[in-house]
């Protein structure tokens, strides 16, 4: 009988003990109950997921939706289906890697990898933080812009406020930033919810739509946004993100401890993430219920759908809660990048900057490419850079999911909770055509 007191991996499998703590301020900050209910403990759990859930309901994700809907009507909404599994899978993958083994998935390349593979790997991901990061920027701009008329390099300029709410968070607690991006969340499926009901979507044309179509594949166009879909919505820096918070909570580091730990985080992050299949899902059936029900299927521009929303819709309240939704969506992702980034920094290098000086630095690297880019091209500008920051995105994705499904497929690394074979090859799979698509995606952009 194995002793549950036993180390569930193998220390000699990494090449140097676990130094300082991933986010060390907030490590194992979280109580979790020895005794009580399933409930209870799984409440305890639960936050994590929601702020992986983010980044899949980011702006980058609106204009490939947008533009699915307006195009194809409820066609793509299989695609958005399928990429919401394969989101859920690696989450589970990488919050077993952050229970397991102490490490998040940056210390796990950096204990792993050499040097210089680990710089390469760093200044990727760095990149991805980046693009997403410029992606919410965009995005809570063109917010501000149509519901306020605020310019948008005014609202480019705007959005680097909201580090002083991410630092007084962070100082409350890490419960507090998990308590903001759910309510952030509630408000966005709220908005959702009234334009459902304003909309009047095809519940028979929603019903088909989850079904595979063999269109997808024989179309082009089809098949191009269909995998612009899969790119916006599987974001890399979340599995760097998930593998490093499920670490806040304070769960029994034996292997009963980790099992129940194991259970209760791919849990937390399924069901987050359902909510994000709702939020996309609803901005394809939306565009589709609306602009390419009355023949506008070119409609692809976040602009272009808030403004038709008023007279399809008949009146101004589905314009406005699309504009109020967008902004709380581009601010939701804005709270997780600094985690992400932190983790990514000092996962890689082992460099530990103060949070306001990591925050400045992400958000300065985003805002000063939009601030150029809206002076010189304006609107259209924004747009582009909005498309190319998902391409930045997709090309990095492959380079966080490969070391991933390794280490949790790695026996010496995982020990009695390495990937079992189903798993193991469920997820190679996945990886497989993770890359076929997004090699597609980038070929098709810069040459298609």
């Amino acid at each position: 009988m194995k002793s549950l007191n036993k180390p569930s991996f193998a220390k000699k499998s990494w090449r140097q003990e676990r130094d300082q703590p991933s986010l060390p301020e907030v490590h194992r900050s979280m109580k979790i109950p020895k005794k009580g209910s399933w409930l209870k403990k799984f409440l305890a759990f639960a936050g994590p997921g929601y702020l992986v859930a983010v980044g899949y309901m980011d702006p980058g994700n609106w204009a490939t939706s947008i533009a699915g809907g307006s195009m194809f009507g409820y066609t793509l909404l299989s695609v958005i289906f399928v990429s919401n599994l394969m989101a859920m899978l690696l989450q589970a993958l990488a919050g077993k890697l952050g229970i397991v083994t102490g490490r998040d998935l940056a210390q796990a390349c950096r204990d792993h990898y050499t040097k210089p593979v680990n710089f390469v790997l760093w200044v990727l991901c760095e990149l991805a933080i980046a693009a997403c990061d410029l992606a919410e920027v965009i995005g809570a701009a063109i917010a501000l812009n149509l519901l306020f008329g605020i310019p948008l390099v005014y609202g480019v300029l705007i959005t680097a406020v909201d580090v002083l709410i991410v630092l007084f968070l962070q100082n409350k607690g890490f419960r507090y930033i998990e308590i903001l991006v759910i309510v952030l969340i509630a408000t966005i499926g709220g908005c959702f919810a009234v334009e459902y009901f304003l909309s009047r979507p095809d519940l028979g044309g929603i019903a088909r739509g989850f079904i595979p179509s063999a269109e997808i594949i024989t179309n082009p166009t089809m098949l191009y946004i269909g995998i612009g879909i899969l790119g916006a919505t599987v974001m890399p820096h979340n599995l760097y993100l998930h593998s490093s918070i499920v670490q806040t909570r304070s769960f029994e580091e034996n292997s009963a401890g980790k099992r129940q730990a194991i259970k209760y985080a791919t849990w937390d992050s399924s069901i987050a993430l359902l909510f994000a299949l709702f939020i996309n899902a609803s901005i394809l059936i939306i565009a589709a219920a609306t602009f390419h029900e009355a023949g506008m299927t070119s409609i692809a521009d976040i602009g272009d759908a808030y403004h038709m929303l008023t007279p399809l819709l008949g009146t101004t309240l589905g314009s406005i809660v699309f504009g109020v939704a967008l902004l709380a969506s581009g601010q939701n992702s804005t709270l997780t990048g600094t985690l992400a980034g932190q983790i990514v920094m000092e996962g890689f290098l082992n460099i530990r900057l103060k949070p306001w000086l990591r925050r400045l630095i992400t958000r300065m690297i985003a805002i000063i490419p939009a601030v150029i880019v809206t002076i010189m091209y304006g609107e259209k500008g924004v747009s582009d850079l909005l498309i190319l920051s998902q391409v930045i995105l997709s090309l990095q994705l492959s380079f966080a999911v490969v070391p991933l499904v390794k280490f949790t497929s790695d026996p010496a690394k995982m020990g009695e909770f390495v990937n079992k074979p189903w798993m193991k090859w469920t997820a190679w799979f996945v990886t497989i055509v993770i890359i076929i698509l997004n090699a597609y995606l980038l070929y098709s952009t810069f040459f298609g």
